[in-house]
Parts: structure tokens; C-alpha cells; sequence
């Protein structure tokens, strides 16, 4: 039996389709148009008054609903899958912490595991935030088990469980050699928690760093005389930066001109999530790290505020991605058909992965169907109703 969502505006990245139609079958879009219609069996969904998207893909997210990836249990893996199809995601990396070897083996032991039960979001592979941080960077990363990056340690995780995307500091010693390996075996380097200067930036860029990691945030900020990795990533077209636009990262301003320099296909919104996020403010933990959450707002307990820092004691998130994706969409202006492209379909081709992330027939049914608000009212996970709201 297959599923046919009838009467939805649909936005997929780079067009606007109208009101249309899209059946659904044995987990793949089938055929979308005004004139599809619904086999005999179908279930079919009246979707009139709402917009279908493409469901949202966060590549930088370390938990929610009270748990974290870094638990490294298979509750807290369904927990996070789980609820994130709440907020209209149905990919995401599991991304880690600088934590110890061992540690970060086990989440990658517990992204097989969570795979191999099909449950919740798709999980697409694991994304090492860290170990190979600059210690006067590491913010919210435990400073006790920073390390110099090492291809062979995150090929010993690789062989474990895919890892797609590792964030390093370009600068340290080592670096650019571990690029070049990582991207040799298929793997995303990120440049982030740095205090890179352009020419170091553009030394990795041109051994193959594509990504950089939440943009602008643990990085040396634009200076007009010592150009930094901030500089060089709004210049460089061949690299793709994750921007949290949860308010708290990042000024609206500052959404905006990263929106206009960088242009609707190298820009990808994360939320950064900790555990936190959906839950009531109180005292948790990341990476061993105490946190205090408050008004929407999560920062190092033991870490007093100083304004004149170029890294904050802000540790993470409490974000959903609906609500990122809203506030995007509002700051930049960008009609729905270019916006969407920065809530899943630039991260997924950066990864490599082709068959999901647009509505177009024979891609993976992954959708999130919205309100005039943003606000996800059904999901659909490779082709499966796997969350709705009471309104439909």
C-alpha cells in the first residue's frame, strides 16, 4: 500500500511546485505533480491549507529530550531520533565531543545499533566535533582530552561506523596531512574551534577542508588588516558553512550577510543541540562540562561571562531546527524554494549523498509537512507517517 499526500503547496529546493500532489511507495517518492492521483489502495492524506518540504537534515546536533550522543546508550540514540522527528528532521549526524578514544568508539557501536533498528530519524553517519582542537578555542569542548589530529584515530572510529564529517582546528600541527587522508577515505573536514588566519585557512582548503563549523563561533572574528578563517570562508565558493540561528549564536545582521555573501547553496543551518533542547531550563552536562540553561540560553555553570572574549562561555544550544529554520527564513528573506536548500539539501550533497533531500521522483520519501508558521504538523520518514500533530 502506498501513501499519496494530496493538496500540499510544495517547495523543493530551487523550485516552488504549486499545489500538487506526491504518492508515495516502498519508501521512495513515486511521482509528484497536479495530476498524480492515488492508486486504489493508497492511504491517502489531505494535506490542503499546508506546505510540503524536504525533510530537515541537522549535521550538528549533540542531543535532546534530556539526552545526549555522548551517553552513548541505545536509549539515549532512540530518545534523540525519535523526538527530532518532532521538529521536522528525518537525517542527522551523531555528533560527538572531545571525549576519550574509547568513548567516542562506543557512540559510533551505538550508531550501528540504532541503523540496524530503522527507528526514528535517519541516522546517517557520526560527525567527530573534536578531539583536534586549539586549546585557547575549545569553549564548551573538555580541554583535558584535546588531542593533535591524527588520521589513523578517526579511521579506527571510521571502521567502526561511518564517520562523514570531522571538525579540526586547520592550525595545529598535523593538520593539513590529516586532511588530506580524511578526504582521501571520503570524509569531510571542517575547520572550527581555531584561531586560524587566512593563509593558514586557504593551506587546508587547498588540501581539501570544505566545511567550517558553526561559522563565525570559536573563530577569530573579522579583522579589515589580519584577514582570518572567517574572512576566508565568506570568500571561498568551494566551502560550505554551518551557521546556528537560534539568536543566540549569531546576530540577525550577522545571518544576514553571511546569507548574502555566501548565497542560498554554501550556507547550512544547524542548531549545535545539546541535551537540552526541549526541556525546562536547569543545571546539565556536556562532555563532562557543567551547564546552566536559562531563557533559551546555555552556558559553561563554571565559566563567568566575559564580553570582551572572542570565545564566549556559550556551550551548545537548545534549539530545535524548525525553529532555526523559521528564524532563517525570516532574517534572510529568501523565498521558501532557496532557503530550503540551507536546511538539508546543501548538507546532504556536501556529504555525498544524493538520494534524498529534494521531492522529485525516486528520492527517499524524507518530508516534513508545515503550517504558514513553519511549525511542522507531520512527518514522514523514508516514506512512513512517523510523526504527526493533533491537526491532522
Amino acid at each position: 500500500m502506498g501513501l499519496c499526500i494530496e493538496g500540499a503547496h510544495i517547495v523543493t529546493p530551487g523550485h516552488d511546485l504549486g499545489v500538487a500532489n506526491v504518492r508515495i511507495m516502498d519508501g521512495r517518492i513515486a511521482a509528484v505533480g497536479a495530476d498524480v492521483r492515488p492508486a486504489a489502495d493508497d492511504r491517502v492524506m489531505d494535506a490542503s491549507g499546508l506546505t510540503l518540504l524536504p525533510g530537515f537534515v541537522d549535521i550538528h546536533s549533540h542531543g535532546r529530550s534530556g539526552h545526549d550522543f555522548c551517553d552513548a546508550t541505545d536509549e539515549a540514540f532512540a530518545a534523540i531520533g525519535r523526538d527530532k522527528l518532532k521538529d521536522g528532521v528525518t537525517s542527522f549526524l551523531a555528533t560527538g565531543l572531545t571525549r576519550p578514544e574509547e568513548e567516542l568508539a562506543e557512540i559510533c557501536r551505538c550508531t550501528e545499533r540504532y541503523k540496524a533498528r530503522g527507528e526514528g530519524a535517519t541516522c546517517l553517519g557520526v560527525h567527530l566535533e573534536g578531539p583536534f582542537f586549539n586549546a585557547a578555542m575549545a569553549g564548551a569542548q573538555n580541554p583535558a582530552f584535546l588531542k593533535l589530529p591524527d588520521a589513523a584515530f578517526v579511521k579506527r572510529l571510521h571502521a567502526i561506523s561511518t564517520v562523514l564529517k570531522v571538525s579540526l582546528a586547520p592550525e595545529l600541527e598535523g593538520a593539513e596531512a590529516c586532511i588530506r587522508e580524511m578526504v582521501a577515505a571520503g570524509i569531510v573536514a571542517s575547520g572550527g574551534h581555531s584561531d586560524a588566519d587566512y593563509a593558514t585557512f586557504e593551506r587546508a582548503r587547498m588540501a581539501g577542508m570544505t566545511h567550517l563549523t558553526h561559522f563565525c563561533n570559536a573563530m577569530m572574528p573579522i579583522h579589515h588588516l589580519r584577514p582570518t578563517m572567517v574572512t576566508g570562508g565568506l570568500l571561498a565558493d568551494d566551502v560550505l558553512v554551518e551557521i546556528i540561528t537560534d539568536g543566540v549564536h549569531l546576530s540577525d545582521p550577522m545571518i544576514r550577510l553571511i546569507a548574502k555573501t555566501k548565497g542560498p547553496d554554501r550556507v547550512m543551518v544547524i542548531t549545535d543541540a545539546m541535551c537540552a533542547a526541549g526541556c525546562p531550563d536547569g543545571t546539565y552536562s556536556l562532555g563532562g562540562l557543567r551547564v546552566k540553561v536559562a531563557d533559551g540560553r546555555a552556558v559553561l555553570a563554571d565559566v563567568p561571562y566575559d564580553p570582551k572574549a572572542v570565545v564566549s562561555n556559550v556551550a551548545g544550544s537548545v534549539a530545535l531546527y524548525c525553529d532555526c529554520f523559521r528564524r532563517f527564513v525570516r532574517v534572510t528573506g529568501w523565498p521558501l524554494h532557496e532557503a530550503v536548500k540551507a536546511a538539508g539539501y546543501n548538507q546532504l550533497r556536501s556529504l555525498g549523498i544524493t538520494d534524498r533531500g529534494e521531492i522529485a521522483a525516486g528520492q527517499v520519501a524524507d518530508l516534513v509537512l508545515v503550517d504558514d508558521a513553519l511549525s511542522p504538523q507531520m512527518t514522514v520518514a523514508r516514506g512512513t507517517v512517523a510523526w504527526k500533530s493533533g491537526i491532522i
